[in-house]
């Protein structure tokens, strides 16, 4: 899934390909990825491009007013597409679920895919003039890179939640998924089952500092990529995450791992637990 720091390098690619173009056809593949009807997606067509932004982990192209929003989810992905057919897509074949076309001042004709991995179809769309009526950015907490040390420890005060899932609860934080909150308790050296509410000044001092150093190393790494290259760019600075066997880059260590039903998560005992192995099953509490 996209996390902030691929979310604003993709922010950035569509700045610089995609503003001051002008929308052209909007192919719909998969009805299903539209949230919005009222105004119809068909109302971009003829817009100047005239900015982007982001809520989280969701990425927005400003139309001239009206915005394309999209929540890319768990499989989906932004790809631009130099020469796209001229041929509308045809409705359920592959990956594609919605198809942007653009007129360049320079004359060209791009586009951008939106597309989806995976049976699970989660990639959503919607088309608004204003952001806030996006029910999931409506309920955002303060961005991970903009919120300040005491609203980070006032946030993490009022919560009795694991510290790993306090992170990724958007409503509390946004921008951080699975991945980066991996890496950031890995450079925090803190349990992920370590009560949120609970963490002394230190501790949350030391969290909030890796929080920052850890996403701002891979907005930096991921800035100026393009788009299509972003997803390996991502793991390429990976310690823990998806490292499951692999030896800890800081101590040596075996990374080890926690599943779940429908996902995981990875951490070092020797960095992060003092050598206690967490339990491997989805009801089983932290072994202490």
């Amino acid at each position: 899934m996209p996390e902030l720091p691929e979310i604003v390098a993709l922010e950035q690619f569509l700045a610089e390909h995609a503003v001051g173009a002008v929308v052209g056809r909007v192919d719909v593949s998969a009805l299903s990825v539209l949230k919005t009807f009222d105004p119809p997606v068909t109302a971009l067509q003829g817009r100047d491009v005239t900015g982007v932004g982001h809520w989280g982990k969701h990425l927005g192209m400003d139309c001239d007013g009206l915005w394309l929003i999209t929540h890319l989810s768990r499989g989906g992905w932004l790809r631009w597409v130099d020469e796209p057919a001229a041929a509308p897509p045809k409705p359920g074949k592959g990956p594609l679920a919605l198809r942007v076309h653009f007129f360049t001042p320079e004359g060209a004709t791009p586009a951008f895919d939106l597309t989806e991995a995976g049976t699970k179809k989660r990639l959503a769309v919607w088309v608004t003039s204003d952001p806030l009526s996006v029910p999931g950015i409506a309920r955002l907490g303060p961005d991970a890179l903009a919120v300040s040390e005491p609203e980070f420890a006032e946030i993490l005060r009022g919560t009795s939640q694991r510290v790993k899932n306090a992170l990724t609860d958007q409503t509390l934080i946004a921008g951080i998924g699975n991945a980066y909150s991996d890496e950031i308790l890995h450079t925090a050296r803190l349990s992920p089952f370590a009560n949120a509410g609970t963490l002394d000044d230190a501790q949350v001092t030391g969290l909030y500092s890796a929080m920052r150093a850890t996403l701002a190393d891979a907005i930096e790494r991921s800035v100026g990529q393009d788009a299509a290259r972003l997803k390996g760019e991502k793991r390429s600075g990976f310690q823990v995450h998806a490292r499951t066997g692999l030896p800890c880059p800081v101590c040596g260590d075996t990374v080890r791992e926690v599943s779940y039903a429908d996902k995981s998560f990875q951490y070092c005992a020797t960095c992060q637990t003092g050598g206690k192995i967490l339990a491997d099953r989805r009801m089983s509490r932290l072994l202490k």
